[in-house]
């Protein structure tokens, strides 16, 4: 998967609840829990990134992707599942800086 731009600043409380089972005035508590986490998860994926640890990369980058997948955010989903599978082969050619900057700026969208 290429590195994509997604805008989720238009969440619809209604629909992602119908989504995943729950009731909408949960929403709001599971996006900012999401929110709070994946910065210190990004943190951790970048430093881990800077020293080549491939499995710090892997196990982050799952954690990520098992948030963003239970909350729908596909595209995060998807870019997380790409970094994980990289770094599971150590994959020294991937763009791990690249595709850490887009899942970055799509989080930014994200309002709770």
């Amino acid at each position: 998967m290429p590195i994509v731009n997604e805008d989720y600043s238009n969440i619809n409380y209604e629909e992602m609840a119908e989504s995943i089972g729950l009731k909408s005035k949960h929403i709001p508590i599971l996006i900012t829990s999401f929110l709070n986490e994946s910065d210190s998860i990004m943190n951790n994926i970048k430093e881990a990134i800077d020293s080549k640890n491939y499995e710090k990369i892997k196990t982050n980058a799952h954690s990520i992707k098992g948030s963003a997948g239970n909350l729908k955010f596909n595209k995060i989903y998807d870019m997380a599942k790409e970094v994980e599978k990289s770094a599971s082969l150590k994959s020294e050619n991937f763009d791990y800086n690249g595709y850490l900057k887009a899942i970055k700026k799509i989080i930014s969208t994200i309002s709770n």
